[in-house]
């Protein structure tokens, strides 16, 4: 796969599953009766705990696949899995428990600092983002492809910063129609994303009946 359409995939994998524009509704309710400087801390700090996070498991990916004994193959078909459940969730515009329970996003409300938990993990860097980081890094051909994911983490976690801290403008323009339509768009290519890992996975495992 070329490098540049590599890249594009890592970045429109990221930024589909990662959807910063879901994750709105959730950070107006738990700071948006903060101060704009509080609000701005808050998306700097969920952006970086997210930022963190994948660079920690795009690092440690093929450890951790060596340490539990699990096939690159097998972990596609899985992620696949998951991913496809939540793209369906959110194309029917539904706030999935992979993101947060229900449970963590009502502890979330009387917590001072909410930048790490929930925000950070699990909404923005949930298993469905650290799921498909570590396919990416698996499918990843040389140094310019692993460099390639990095890049893309970063430019994902800047755009989810950008857009957080304008949190109450981009709310008031796209509205929450937009906003779900936003998510209904995403929801469609994470589940098509989804289902070509689960494909790839099926090739790999068994090359010689569907190769």
């Amino acid at each position: 796969m070329a490098l540049a359409t590599y890249a594009l995939l890592c970045f429109g994998s990221l930024f589909s599953i990662i959807d910063p524009f879901a994750a709105l509704p959730v950070f107006l309710a738990l700071v948006g009766g903060q101060s704009p400087e509080a609000q701005r801390r808050t998306a700097l700090r969920a952006s970086l705990t997210l930022l963190v996070l994948l660079v920690t498991f795009g690092l440690a990916g093929t450890l951790i696949f060596k340490f539990f004994g699990i096939t690159l193959s097998a972990f596609k078909i899985a992620g696949g899995i998951v991913l496809f459940g939540l793209g369906l969730e959110m194309m029917h515009a539904k706030d999935s428990d992979l993101r947060s329970t229900e449970e963590e996003r009502t502890e979330a409300e009387t917590k001072a600092d909410v930048g790490v938990i929930p925000l950070g993990i699990p909404l923005l860097s949930g298993p469905g983002a650290i799921a498909t980081t570590m396919v990416l890094v698996g499918k990843a051909e040389g140094l310019a492809q692993h460099a390639a994911i990095f890049i893309a983490i970063g430019a994902v976690a800047l755009i989810t910063f950008l857009v957080l801290r304008s949190a109450p403008v981009v709310a008031r323009v796209l509205g929450r129609t937009g906003i779900n339509l936003i998510g209904r768009i995403m929801g469609l290519i994470l589940a098509a994303l989804a289902m070509q890992f689960i494909l790839d996975g099926l090739r790999e495992a068994f090359p010689k009946i569907l190769g």
